[in-house]
Parts: C-alpha cells; structure tokens; sequence
C-alpha cells in the first residue's frame, strides 16, 4: 500500500427525509484524519442511511458532506475515491481472490504491472498471499472479510467505509478479527468509518463512537467517555448494561430513595427528581465490616454463571431489582437464591442521566 495518510470528514447538519419520514435530522459530525469512528445504534436509528449518504448512494435532503473542508455532497460514488465493505463481502464468485482484488483497479484502467503490484500489497496487508488463485467459495467468512477489506483498499481509498462488516462471523472469530481490523488500521493510517449495532465491537475498535437513535446523534465521544459517562438513559442503557435508581435530590444534595440515601457522581439540584446509572461490575457485595459511599440490603433472587463472572439478581426494598456482576474467580461468595447480601458502591460510580434522549441531542 502507499502508506497515504488519513483524510478530515465533516458532516454539517446532514439530513434525510423520505416523504413524511425523517431517517436522519440535524446530525453534525468531524472526523479527524486517521480517526476510527463508529457509527453505532438500534435497528432503524438511521446509522445506515448515514454512511450511505457520507458514500454517496444516498443524497441527503439537507446539510452538507465535506472531506479536509471541501463540499463533496454533489460528488457520485466513484468520484469520491471511497473504499467500501459490506456486510455480505459482495465477492464475484467466478473471480479468484487476485482476481476480485483487482477489480477496482481495472475499473480505474491502471496498467498491468502496477495491478499486480498493488494486489501483492494487499494480499500481504490481509495476510492471504497463499490463497490468491482461490475463489471465494473454496474460503472461510473471515477469510473472505478479508478479501473484502484488500479489495476496499487497493485503490488507496481517502476513506475505507464499513457497513456491519463482521455480522456475518460466529463470535470467536469476530472477537479475532476485530483485533485484525484495529491493527490494519493502525499499519496503514487511514481514517475508516463503521456502522454496527454490536457494543462490544464498538468499545473495542473505535477512537470514537456516535450514538444514534430516531436519526439524531444523542451522544458521541471517546469509548471510554460514552460508557463511564453516558448523558441519557438510552445511552447507559445501549451501551453495556445499567441499573438505573430512582429519587429526589435532598438539602444536602444527596438522593432520597425511599428510606435510603445515596452519594452521586456530581452535585445535583436539592428538591429535583435524579435518575442516576449505575453499571453492574461497579457494585459489590460488603462483606461485615466493609464500609461504601452507598450501600444497601438485598436477598439474591437469582444468578447465572458466565465463566469469567456471576451476574446477580438482587432485590432490594427501596431500589427494586439490582444487577451485580461479581468475578467468579475468586468470588467473596457461592452464589445461591435467598442469601442475604449488602451491596455497595462508590459516589463516582452512580452517574446522573436524563430520562428523554432527545433532550440531550
């Protein structure tokens, strides 16, 4: 490959309508060169539509696509020089891997030695020199993912663009090949855009993530900072898992749930109603003695073993149904129905939300 450097994306509120259906409102995003952003959210949140409009396959009806500051909402498709996989690979089946590589080059007229250069580069990128005279048949999925990302590279594209490119593959070889597509990303610099309604792939792959629901982007940011810091209930809830504890801010700022009173993560209004998010692997059982910011009785109702942890149902008096997730190894305790148990957590841990998404879009 070229070793070219990674190119700016902006989208300045970018939107698209269907006849009386809005897919995508208002969105405003930068990405900066080299950048791994993920476009991540529900069925239907219009993630999609998204990078069909930033590919040029959809034209949006308002706003505007910009590459290193220049307006490219006008550009076609192949004017745009924008590498792409989908979700499906979309290999031609009566093509070899050489063979499918290249195309893109051939469609650019490129000579027939420069085609093979560059296809040499690629299969070597994608760790599939070996396989170059096979079709795509006679391949594994994830040997034909990779296919699929030589093929989307090989032309030296100014952005590589993935639409749920690992959906496809069981769930140990996704967790393989999300480690292969983050060190390809690193080795070549270019700056890529995924979408995908996977949370675990998200955290893992990107520099930064853009929440959509209802075709508004409700959040975006660092992984770390949508997941420790989520502004809305529907983010702590979309991205991994949360309690969520009900209450109303007293004098002293803390939160008054039934008779018990909580420590949050910031200060918050005395005498308004706090909805506060609180991930299970944050909560721990107390044992006697154990002093926490929060604590709070409860009977284990149920529990599952995940190998790696427990994942506790416990029920409390003032606040409901708790997830606790708990180490195995090790445990401080053997899980079992009925056991009496004092959960608690730290102020830091419980992180203020708004109920409505919107009102934080």
């Amino acid at each position: 490959m070229s070793g070219v450097t990674g190119h700016a994306l902006s989208l300045v509120g970018v939107g698209k309508r269907y006849g009386g259906f809005t897919a995508v409102e208002g969105v405003d995003l930068s990405v900066e060169r080299g950048a791994f952003l993920t476009l991540l959210g529900p069925s239907g949140s219009g993630k999609t539509t998204l990078l069909m409009i930033i590919a040029g396959f959809v034209e949006p009806s308002a706003g505007a696509v910009l590459l290193d500051g220049r307006d490219i909402t006008g550009l076609p498709p192949e004017k745009r020089q924008f590498g792409m996989v989908f979700q499906g690979y979309a290999l031609f089946p009566h093509m070899t891997v050489a063979e499918n590589i290249a195309f893109p080059l051939r469609v650019r007229r490129m000579n027939r030695a420069e085609q093979q250069r560059k296809v040499r580069a690629a299969l070597d990128l994608v760790q599939l020199s070996a396989f170059a005279d096979r079709r795509p048949a006679q391949l594994s999925g994830g040997q034909q993912q990779r296919v699929a990302l030589a093929r989307a590279l090989v032309f030296d594209p100014a952005l590589l663009l993935l639409d749920e490119p690992l959906s496809a593959l069981d769930k140990k070889l996704r967790a393989e090949l999300q480690e292969e597509l983050k060190a390809l990303h690193r080795r070549i610099g270019r700056t890529f855009v995924n979408v995908t309604h996977d949370q675990e792939e998200a955290l893992s792959l990107s520099d930064r993530i853009a929440i959509l629901n209802n075709g508004r982007v409700v959040q975006q940011g660092a992984p770390s900072e949508l997941y420790e810091a989520p502004r809305t209930r529907f983010v702590a809830d979309f991205l991994g898992t949360s309690n969520f504890l009900r209450g109303v801010v007293t004098a002293d700022g803390r939160v008054q749930a039934g008779e018990t009173l909580l420590r949050a993560a910031v200060p918050l209004p005395p005498g308004s109603a706090a909805l506060l998010s609180l991930r299970p692997e944050k909560v721990r059982l107390l044992a006697e003695g154990d002093r926490a910011a929060n604590s709070v009785a409860g009977r284990l109702v149920s529990w599952s073993y995940g190998g790696a942890a427990f994942t506790l149902m416990v029920e409390t008096r003032d606040l409901g149904p708790l997830r606790v997730a708990m180490p195995a190894w090790n445990a401080p305790v053997a899980p079992r129905e009925g056991l009496a148990v004092t959960l608690g957590w730290d102020a830091d841990a419980a992180v203020p939300v708004i109920e409505d998404a919107a009102a934080a879009a």
